[in-house]
């Protein structure tokens, strides 16, 4: 019996030292990993994503699972879906027209990063930093300067006969420019708005569902006109030596910002904050660069390319009132119009 007892003991003492070792082991590796989901376009292979990751994981010794979660509004669905059992501890890409959504699903912690004063406070989506942002744009319209089509100075001019046909549109339903573009034109006529694309639906070469898309048609010379951003010229003198492609600037154009967050379920909340701190630190060049957008480090030194990406004078942000009211009627009144 005696025998029997202290067998037992030194099993259960054997047992519990290797799941005392093997709960230590657990935890080391979570401290030493996080997992970021970000949208599709970061992740590829001509995104930030390989640029930027490796050189955080060198600096920090963190590995990062980096999660190709679709575009911004099927990432947030996903980290919805998944609730608690979501394994993310940051999510990179939440675009400025999915704020409320985001704040509403009470998924991100506040975090005070050391960096926020770098950031312009008009970019900023919240007092309590529960959504910090990481890179912003200005949507516009780039013309290719080898074509014979006059310049147009606005919106507009957009609707002159001068340019039917000349135009590549794109899809505000299936895309986040096309909805910059929705939002550009209500911040520009209010109400009025559907007078603009009612004008401008015989100028249109094509509506294409994506960016990538209608780019491509553009750089193969479908259209010498299409609808992007200011900072597209960037990659072509950056990657092709050339300015053959221009952003045209008018008086007021449409801005949009993207962020990055950190999960209120992390299991991992310091790498996380590591990691969010060196986004919008080290990885501000990389990755306004490789996604053809402006950095929100006020300190970060761009390449002599982005003499070609202006900034308009006026910049409209994205209005919250409007994505949350009227977005859905807008969409429904626009599919009208471009349909009859």
């Amino acid at each position: 019996m005696k025998r029997f007892v202290t067998t037992a003991l030194i099993v259960l003492l054997v047992f519990g030292s290797v799941y005392a070792q093997g709960s230590k082991e657990e935890g080391a590796a979570v401290r030493n990993e996080i997992t970021v989901y970000a949208y599709d376009a970061f992740c590829g292979d001509w995104g930030p994503g390989p640029e930027v990751i490796p050189v955080f994981e060198q600096k920090t010794g963190i590995k990062v699972n980096l999660v190709s979660a679709g575009d911004a509004g099927e990432m947030l669905s996903r980290i919805i879906l998944e609730g608690d059992d979501c394994p993310a501890d940051v999510v990179l890409g939440i675009a400025d027209t999915m704020v409320k959504q985001t704040f509403d699903a009470d998924i991100l912690m506040p975090y005070d990063s050391p960096v926020i004063p770098t950031i312009d406070p008009d970019l900023m989506f919240d007092d309590e930093h529960r959504l910090l942002p990481f890179d912003w744009g200005v949507f516009s319209f780039v013309i290719d300067t080898e074509s014979d089509v006059p310049v147009p100075q606005s919106l507009d001019d957009l609707t002159k006969s001068e340019y039917k046909g000349k135009v590549i549109l794109i899809d505000p339903r299936t895309s986040s420019v096309g909805l910059g573009l929705l939002m550009w034109t209500y911040s520009e006529y209010g109400e009025d708005y559907l007078a603009w694309w009612e004008a401008m639906k015989e100028n249109a070469l094509t509506i294409a569902d994506g960016w990538s898309s209608a780019y491509g048609l553009f750089t193969e010379g479908e259209a010498p006109i299409v609808l992007s951003y200011t900072t597209s010229p960037v990659y072509h003198v950056l990657n092709e030596d050339s300015t053959r492609y221009q952003a045209l600037v008018f008086p007021a154009h449409q801005g949009t910002t993207e962020g990055i967050g950190i999960l209120k379920n992390s299991r991992n909340k310091e790498g996380a904050k590591e990691f969010v701190d060196f986004i919008l630190t080290d990885a501000q060049k990389d990755i306004a660069v490789l996604n053809s957008m402006y950095p929100v480090n006020g300190t970060t030194e761009l390449p002599d390319a982005y003499n070609y990406a202006p900034v308009p004078a006026k910049v409209y942000p994205t209005d919250q009132d409007v994505v949350e009211n009227k977005l859905d009627g807008m969409f429904k009144a626009w599919t009208e119009v471009m349909s009859k």
